[in-house]
């Protein structure tokens, strides 16, 4: 059996050092990303060293559908499906409200839905989350949460806008919120694929030193905070979150299912009851 992975947002941060970490665990690994030329540059360095997988770039944005049913007929044309680490998302400097919740929340559930008829047993994603949601209290009624739980229906942005109220419109509201909805979807997707013996899991990081969390840092003086308050006294790296990624993909994490993952350095547990 060859054994097909897919690493999205591969080109940099989080998503190439998951890349790099899963290259020997599967045959197969499709690097995803927006930017081709930045995935096929880690491809290529992969395959240069002597990975157990063939990497091979694959240029997609996580919301184009047709491009993600030839990212599903790649996948069924290389093998069976093992691992999926979907780290591809943007923060709340990068784009509107409405562009953060396309990308980040229904982004991951079209690459699900693109993906499910793929997931056998053995198979495992994880949606990468984070811990925004924790920090800034997200907890929906009912109503609203049912409004996150279907945001591939054609008015989810004007519904979840009409529920949540003019303030989603500010992006660093929305990230939380849309973060939140991506954790949300992997508890309710590891129960639809739990019959085939799949699983989902989502993962909260903290902050990490990548690209794009130096980007947040340098206009968000909050994450600066966040920074001293955190216990270990520094931020992650990105090989430290792919290490966690790696475990929960792997066999040895087979009943894991359903939850989300904070890994933050215990920023979280410093902050939350003052």
């Amino acid at each position: 059996m060859t054994t097909v992975g897919i690493v999205t947002g591969a080109g940099r941060g989080m998503g190439e050092a998951c890349a790099r970490r899963l290259a020997d665990t599967v045959d197969v690994l499709l690097l995803v990303d927006r930017d081709e030329e930045g995935a096929a540059a880690v491809a290529k360095d992969l395959n240069d060293a002597g990975s157990r997988a063939t990497a091979e770039a694959f240029g997609l944005d996580v919301t184009d559908r047709e491009g993600l049913a030839r990212l599903a007929d790649r996948v069924a044309q290389a093998g069976t499906l093992r691992a999926v680490a979907h780290a591809a998302g943007i923060s709340p400097s990068m784009a509107d409200w409405r562009r953060i919740f396309e990308v980040d929340l229904i982004g991951t559930a079209l690459l699900a839905e693109a993906l499910r008829p793929l997931a056998t047993e053995g198979t495992a994603h994880v949606y990468f989350s984070s811990m925004s949601p924790l920090l800034a209290g997200v907890a929906p009624e009912p109503a609203v949460g049912a409004i996150l739980d279907d945001p591939l229906h054609e008015d989810f942005l004007d519904r979840i806008l009409e529920a949540v109220g003019p303030d989603l419109e500010q992006s660093t509201l929305a990230y939380p919120w849309a973060k939140y909805g991506v954790a949300r979807f992997a508890r309710k997707e590891a129960v639809r694929l739990g019959s085939v013996g799949a699983r989902v899991l989502s993962l909260a990081p903290g902050i990490i030193d990548t690209p794009q969390g130096r980007q947040e840092a340098a206009k968000q003086a909050s994450m600066q905070r966040l920074i001293a308050a955190t216990p270990l006294g520094r931020t992650g790296t990105s090989e430290e979150v792919a290490a966690v990624v790696a475990f929960m993909l792997s066999d040895e994490a087979s009943f894991l299912n359903g939850i989300d993952i904070l890994v933050d350095g215990g920023v979280f547990a410093a902050v939350r009851d003052r």
